[in-house]
């Protein structure tokens, strides 16, 4: 068996618009045509691969869970979150391996950017 890589990642949410609208407007993610599957839901884009966003009454965050997004300047990436007022965890040097830093969502996901080496 091969696998060609991840293709999406489904995030359980509180408010399907209220996320939805956060990784829109703030991240810049694309919204994509979704089937009815008879529950709330959106499918996003981020270059090639795909965050689903999928409701669920009473979620509570994951602690420690995470997925990430490339950045290609996550200074700059820093810089534009906070002046929207949204909380950025301290940038982290990764050993022989770039840089990373989070945020959360507004149903409290942890979201990682990061900055790999070039």
């Amino acid at each position: 068996m091969k696998l060609s890589g991840v293709h999406h990642v489904s995030i359980n949410v509180h408010d399907v618009e209220e996320v939805g609208s956060f990784y829109m407007d703030v991240l810049g993610l694309e919204k994509l045509p979704r089937p009815d599957f008879g529950i709330p839901g959106l499918w996003l884009r981020s270059g090639g691969q795909e965050i689903h966003l999928i409701y669920q009454q009473d979620h509570q965050a994951p602690k420690g869970q995470h997925f990430a997004f490339r950045v290609e300047d996550l200074d700059a990436t820093v810089d534009e979150l906070q002046g929207q007022g949204i909380e950025v965890s301290k940038v982290i040097q990764i050993p022989n391996g770039g840089r990373q830093c989070f945020i959360h969502d507004p149903a409290g996901n942890m979201v990682e950017l990061n900055q790999p080496l070039s």
